[in-house]
């Protein structure tokens, strides 16, 4: 064999543990015999993009960044690793597609870095005003297995009111986002923000309650290098006034990161997070006790109609709600349905499987919650979210505000729940808590012990079924229920590799 193509094997090798993904293939485009044997290594470099977080100039944004320890060494043969970039540079900001922007005042950068300088410990900064930037970052070495950040914004008046939270998204090339809207009482933005260095284009694409909307400058879309584009969902269409609306974004060069702000006159305002991929079932967990209005919205991406049996998974079992037992949605089309009194008091997860198993149907759905009544209402979203597969985190939590609600749609499951250092002191706290099969267990008193500051709260199966989970924040203002909720994506950590253990006598 050429000593050639042994050290192209090992490259790819180790090329898999920072892009998570490599080809074996031998000098003539054959396969690599034998690529069965694989091994999981920790992620060398991750990146991750936070939008624009308010144009309010009474808005209050905190950053938490964090990285949970026990992943191992990432640092591949240099024995060294580099301490992560996080929120140190800021992207440009064009003018709004569709909207006015937000321009004539400098960018303004968080006061101090939050950057992580040893995994386990939450790391926090502040950013105030209306001319706060989007932001990218990249952790690398140790440092980037499982690398969160939480952006945090409370905005106490004016027509974003509200407490908006996201948990900052790693680039990619398609999103789904149901639970959009273009009513007239509503402000939708999404945040198209390109960490890179090449342009990106991206197509938006908006579905009704009758299917595709009738669109213009929707198509190659330009985000430029190192900047964020934000699109005003309303001025995209003539068919304006929608009060369901799902989003598809996708890339047609490049990547990006997406989110959607949604603002609501009456409700109040918080980010609409990405949807799980579409799937014939979806969870969405974590619906708080006291919710006064559940809205479900679901798409069918593809040509079939979906036909959805729907369930509340409880912290007893798993319940029919009264007058809600199924959704029809049309292939193409959005379909919504309230669910009033859907909680009565307590903590619960919405459960959406195939009304007939034998016809499985690919699905994206998003809960849109109401807390708070009259004046003093507050809104969020809660998008379908997989199961956690191998550790998820959520940081930015608080004492006595914080609420964990996990979820085990099928079989008993266990999960290690740990509760980290607290940003300015604290000793982190871990307990292994079941879950039984169709049921909602709720922690709200799991934080480290003598707190100072904020928190991490990471997730990690240990054994049984699958396990979904989502974190709320609930902070009063003047009266003001306000509160939002963030679920647990797997923190991709980890990237399986081929072993470099093989047969390649086929290259011989």
């Amino acid at each position: 064999m050429k000593r050639t193509t042994l050290s192209l094997i090992a490259g790819a090798t180790a090329l898999a543990a920072v892009t998570g993904f490599a080809a074996l293939t031998a000098p003539d485009g054959t396969a690599v015999a034998e690529a069965k044997a694989t091994t999981r290594l920790p992620v060398e470099r991750a990146g991750l993009v936070c939008p624009v977080p308010s144009t309010s100039e009474v808005a209050e944004t905190r950053y938490t960044s964090y990285t949970p320890p026990g992943t191992g060494s990432a640092a591949a043969g240099s024995g060294k690793a580099e301490p992560p970039t996080a929120l140190l540079r800021t992207a440009a900001s064009p003018t709004a597609v569709g909207g006015t922007g937000k321009t004539g005042k400098k960018p303004r950068a968080p006061k101090a870095p939050a950057t992580v300088t040893a995994p386990g410990k939450p790391v926090t900064a502040q950013a105030d005003g209306g001319s706060v930037p989007a932001l990218t970052g990249a952790a690398t070495g140790t440092l980037a297995p499982g690398w969160t950040v939480q952006q945090t914004t409370v905005v106490p008046a004016g027509g974003a009111r509200g407490l908006l939270g996201l948990g900052c998204g790693a680039p990619d090339t398609d999103f789904w986002f149901p639970a959009a809207s273009t009513d007239k009482d509503r402000q939708d933005y999404v945040h198209l923000t390109n960490p890179d260095d090449s342009a990106a284009v991206a197509d938006i694409e908006l579905y009704g309650p009758e299917g595709v909307l009738k669109t213009q400058f929707t198509e190659g879309i330009p985000v430029p290098a190192r900047s964020t584009v934000p699109v005003l969902l309303s001025t995209l269409t003539s068919e304006a006034g929608r009060k369901d609306v799902t989003v598809h974004v996708t890339t047609r060069s490049g990547r990006v990161g997406a989110a959607v702000a949604a603002a609501d006159d009456k409700l109040g305002s918080d980010w609409i997070a990405p949807a799980a991929d579409p799937a014939s079932s979806a969870v969405l967990p974590g619906i708080p006790a006291d919710a006064t209005a559940v809205r479900l919205v679901a798409f069918a991406p593809g040509d079939d109609d979906a036909d959805l049996k729907v369930q509340l998974v409880t912290a007893s079992g798993t319940i029919v709600p009264a007058g809600a037992d199924s959704l029809h949605v049309k292939s193409g089309m959005t379909a919504a349905v309230d669910l009033p009194n859907l909680t009565r008091g307590a903590v619960g997860s919405l459960l959406l499987t195939p009304s007939d198993p034998k016809k499985p149907t690919p699905v994206v759905a998003a809960l849109q919650v109401v807390r708070g009544k009259g004046e003093n209402t507050e809104i969020a979203f809660i998008p379908a979210t997989a199961a956690v597969s191998a550790r998820a985190t959520v940081a930015d939590n608080r004492a006595k505000v914080s609420t964990l609600s996990l979820t085990a749609p099928g079989a008993d499951a266990q999960v290690k729940v740990t509760a980290s250092a607290g940003s300015e002191g604290g000793t982190p706290m871990s307990k292994t808590v079941t879950v039984k099969g169709g049921t909602t267990t709720v922690l709200a008193d799991l934080v480290p012990e003598g707190l100072k500051g904020t928190y991490a709260l990471t997730v990690e199966p240990v054994s049984g079924g699958k396990v979904h989970a989502a974190r709320t924040l609930a902070l009063s203002e003047d009266g003001v229920p306000m509160f939002t909720i963030q679920t647990f994506v797997d923190d991709r950590g980890t990237v399986e590799v081929p072993s470099a253990h093989q047969d390649l006598g086929v290259l011989d």
